[in-house]
């Protein structure tokens, strides 16, 4: 069972004594030459990384100074930026983890320490990881996105991914992005993985169970409706670990079901709480884990509400924590973690075991910095080879940054303003819209712009962009809508994702209202108020939908870099927010009313 009541505060009381809560205490007293000294501690360790999105490479990542928390996360992790953040977790500013952690000075910190992430210097940190744990006691987990983000990725369909995992070495993994590509192609790649795929919460549609085309499937359950395998068990330093697999529960909504029309998804906490209680009873395991996709702000409602449950690595929101959220629930506690994205952090849980179940744990979120970790040799020549075919094309120079190209956050980045003038440009559109993905890797200034950056932002299975007619009102409820998504105060109803990306237009957001209310004041760049009756000409990509007619979005936006050279932004479309003021998920923004 997990923590009781007791055993919690006992906990607490060690964690303190010991310097772990919280878990950067002693950042500033380390140097970078050992930044990765783990001692072993306990019985076993548990690695965790997730969302790598297909990043084989080394690249530059800038976290986000927009990250909003509504309701009863208002003021908690993840929701939690620049200062802020480092002060809440004891993590001294100005040093090579307080740049891993977030935006401040990002340009002057990416020059100073490096790249971030790369499978080769992956697999050497995670194979030291594992050498201090002793031979047969830790266990890699991949929480998924692992398969998308990349060219190489779209154009081998997932598979330069799932070697690169074999070579790394990962034991257990679930999925989300992996479901966009085709079914087939889903069950071929899980076929060549040599880990285990499980997901609890993907079930094969009542109807397709007559005929499933993938009946032989070694994962499916055809008694429980099950698509794939609910959990793995698996024997770690002599102590028996239950690890239940969440995929992504939104992906039929977030991305396109006619990929995977025979699969189901959803949240399914009823169905969590039975696997675990069944677990528990018949195999008896001294830890149950859950490896999740949900996002972090659902792993803690679901740590809450499901109980039995020790620990949940989460994934989806790309929130790199130095530290685990204890989450009370009917039968104790359960820790809840997030280890960001694109290979920028591995999460290392070491755990002791006593008497068939947990006693005492310590935390370490490590910044997998490439300038201090000699790459994998085997790696290197693994990635070398995925690349070579198209190399020519990926290393194609577009254009300079003249600043600092990025995504992540709640509203418009510069890249993600990049893409929405192309297509406006491009289009020839009056309004663009771009969704608001939250991989995509970062530019640093004075960089070239090449085709792998491109890639790197908008590569998906669905890349194809439109240019149509919109009314105002249309337009209105789709921002609604996704707005809705994010600031919803229930969890369950958000999807994970950040704000759809705008040009040409700019409005007013209020995250403290309610659908409906929260879009207020919408303008064309030159003032003029958007009318809810009136056509506009809007340019996108990637519709969920039926595909669209256009050229794939990665196209549109190197026509536009060819043609300009150089990058500065003249406009970031972002808009103004209501009701934010004294946010310690905002800082450094212009336009707050």
């Amino acid at each position: 069972m997990s923590l009781s009541r007791r055993e919690f505060v006992r906990l607490m009381g060690l964690a303190g004594a010991a310097g772990m809560l919280p878990a950067g205490a002693f950042a500033a007293k380390r140097l970078p030459a050992d930044l990765y000294e783990t001692p072993r501690f306990g019985t076993l360790r548990l690695l965790h990384i997730t969302d790598t999105h297909a990043q084989l490479n080394p690249i530059y990542f800038r976290e986000p100074n927009v990250n909003i928390g509504v309701g009863d996360a208002l003021g908690k992790a993840p929701h939690l930026v620049g200062r802020t953040l480092l002060e809440h977790f004891g993590v001294e500013p100005g040093g090579i983890e307080a740049h891993a952690l977030t935006y401040l000075n990002y340009a002057e910190g990416a020059e100073r320490f490096g790249a971030v992430g790369g499978f080769a210097h992956l697999k050497t940190l995670v194979d030291r990881l594992r050498a201090e744990a002793g031979d047969g006691n830790s266990l890699l987990l991949d929480g998924g996105d692992t398969w998308q983000g990349s060219g190489t990725a779209y154009w081998t369909r997932g598979m330069d991914m799932v070697g690169a995992c074999n070579l790394l070495g990962v034991d257990v993994m679930t999925g989300h992005w992996e479901f966009t590509y085709r079914d087939e192609e889903v069950i071929r790649n899980i076929g060549a993985f040599n880990g285990d795929f499980v997901a609890q919460n993907v079930k094969v549609r009542e109807e397709a169970l007559f005929d499933y085309k993938f009946e032989d499937f070694a994962g499916f359950d055809e008694d429980q409706g099950l698509a794939f395998r609910p959990y793995s068990i698996k024997e770690i330093g002599g102590v028996k670990v239950a690890v239940v697999g969440q995929a992504f529960p939104y992906t039929p909504i977030a991305n396109p079901s006619r990929f995977i029309p025979d699969w189901t998804f959803g949240i399914q906490d009823g169905r969590m709480q039975e696997i675990v209680d069944r677990v528990r009873e018949e195999e008896n395991p001294a830890l149950v884990v859950v490896l999740s996709h949900n996002g972090m702000d659902v792993d803690i409602k679901m740590a809450s509400q499901v109980t039995g449950i020790d620990v949940i690595f989460g994934g989806h929101t790309h929130d790199g924590m130095p530290a685990p959220t204890l989450v009370s629930n009917a039968d104790g506690k359960t820790l809840v973690t997030n280890a960001g994205s694109n290979g920028k952090f591995v999460g290392v849980m070491d755990l002791d075991v006593k008497d068939g179940k947990l006693n005492d744990y310590r935390y370490r979120l490590l910044p997998v910095f490439s300038n201090l970790l000699k790459p994998d040799p085997a790696m290197v020549d693994y990635i070398a080879g995925v690349r070579a075919p198209y190399k020519a094309q990926l290393e194609e120079k577009l254009a300079v940054a003249e600043e600092t190209l990025y995504r992540r956050g709640n509203f418009n980045g510069t890249f993600d303003q990049v893409i929405c003038d192309a297509l406006r440009k491009v289009h020839d559109a009056q309004i663009s819209l771009s969704p608001g993905f939250r991989w995509g890797t970062t530019v640093p200034p004075g960089q070239a712009i090449t085709m792998d950056n491109v890639m790197d932002q908008t590569c998906i299975t669905y890349p194809e962009t439109y240019r149509r007619e919109m009314k105002g009102r249309d337009l209105k409820a789709i921002l609604e809508d996704v707005c809705d998504n994010l600031f919803n105060p229930d969890p369950y109803v958000q999807q994970g994702g950040d704000m759809v990306r705008v040009g040409g237009m700019n409005y007013v957001c209020d995250p403290a209202e309610t659908i409906g209310k929260r879009i207020q004041e919408m303008t064309l760049d030159d003032g003029t108020p958007i009318d809810p009756d009136k056509d506009y000409v809007v340019a996108g990509w990637a519709t969920v939908g039926s595909q669209s007619p256009g050229e794939p979005i990665w196209e549109t936006v190197a026509t536009y870099l060819r043609d300009i050279e150089t990058v500065k932004i003249e406009r970031l479309n972002t808009p103004r927010l209501k009701n934010v003021a004294g946010n310690p998920g905002i800082a450094d923004y212009p336009g707050i009313v």
